[in-house]
């Protein structure tokens, strides 16, 4: 299954230079003018994740094959685009079909690189993209209700619900809030992702620093993570220009770049760890001797569902899961000695998947 984040700022803010470090392409057109990505590039990267390579060496995999993620590089929005100014709306309705929305904040000072507002200001930025997604969320909203008001008129129960979600959005927006301020109904959250707000997605902020501030961070960073705070939204400091530089790096020069750089990791890693974690999702795996394999799912999803990624059949067909923790997959060197120690576990419909899960289903189609 895959996940969307689309990738939002103004124009030069290192938006696309984030993204062709993240799919290690050159796909997205990096350039120094407004507008330079004219198309929205999609790029799948591999969601890093050292238990799979552990897996795959217990089990003696040919193949290793990780989980993917999906990121969406969207051209530079300006004031106005909710009204089609730049290049306005064709790109606001890409960002619809995302699961979250990362907002790039341009964190770093230089002559080089103009700025639409002439001065650097991510704050501002931030609350300049994100007046416009409000906008045309109300666009939209104020004009299918139209239609919804009708319909409901009429005795319509789905158009009287839908209406009752339009004025819940509509109440926040109108008072100047995201729509995902909404306090929404636990039994309505389907209909409400229905509606495919722009302001209703999560959201991650991304402070793109200078390369001097990639370990430590600038005062400018620090006003994102606090306004972050604020929001409830996640945050990462990355510099995307040294992400750009690691992503050519052979992995021995990387490590060695990162580590005279004062840095762990690199910034994408934690960039992909905390979008999973935004859109509550989590890990399962499969292992074998033909592959071993990381699967995506929703954290509290149950058996079933989870084999579901697979292959329907495996979900319509389900009959139970051997299941062994990770941890008791590698304490015990693999599938046979978790047997034979009692780690294997067989379970039912009911069960809860949990992240790190060593699965082989059992199905009849």
């Amino acid at each position: 299954m895959g996940f969307k984040c689309g990738i939002v700022g103004l124009p030069n803010v290192g938006k696309s230079t984030l993204f062709n470090a993240l799919t290690q392409t050159a796909a997205a057109q990096a350039a120094n003018y407004p507008f330079c990505t004219i198309e929205p590039n999609v790029g799948e990267v591999a969601v890093p994740e050292p238990r799979l390579s552990k897996l795959a060496e217990i089990a003696k995999s040919a193949n290793v094959i990780p989980a993917r993620m999906n990121f969406v590089d969207i051209a530079g929005l300006v004031k106005g685009a909710s009204q089609g100014e730049g290049l306005g709306n064709q790109f606001l309705a890409n960002i619809r079909e995302t699961d979250a929305v990362i907002y790039v904040l341009r964190c770093f000072e230089d002559g080089d690189v103009t700025h639409v507002a002439g001065k650097v200001d991510p704050l501002a930025d931030y609350e300049t993209v994100e007046t416009e997604l409000m906008l045309a969320d109300m666009d939209s909203l104020e004009k299918r209700r139209v239609t919804m008001e009708k319909k409901a008129k009429t005795g319509d129960k789905d158009a009287k619900a839908q209406l009752v979600l339009v004025d819940l959005a509509l109440a926040e927006l109108r008072e100047g809030r995201p729509a995902r301020k909404a306090d929404v109904p636990a039994d309505q959250t389907r209909e409400w992702k229905m509606l495919q707000l722009l302001t209703s997605k999560p959201v991650l902020f991304v402070a793109n620093v200078d390369e001097d501030s990639a370990a430590t961070g600038n005062d400018y960073s620090r006003q994102v993570e606090a306004r972050a705070a604020e929001e409830g939204a996640a945050c990462v400091v990355i510099s995307a220009k040294i992400e750009a530089e690691l992503a050519l790096l052979e992995p021995e020069e990387r490590t060695e770049y990162l580590a005279e750089l004062g840095l762990e990791e690199p910034g994408l890693n934690r960039l992909i760890h905390t979008g999973y974690a935004l859109l509550d999702l989590q890990t399962y795996f499969t292992a074998g001797p033909k592959e071993a394999r990381a699967w995506t799912i929703r954290k509290g999803w149950t058996a079933p569902k989870a084999a579901g990624v697979i292959h329907g059949d495996f979900e319509r067909g389900f009959i139970r899961a051997e299941t062994i923790a990770y941890d008791d997959y590698v304490a015990a060197g693999g599938e046979s000695g978790a047997r034979d120690a009692g780690k294997l576990r067989q379970e039912g419909k009911e069960y809860v998947v949990q992240d790190g899960d060593v699965m082989l289903f059992k199905f009849n189609v």
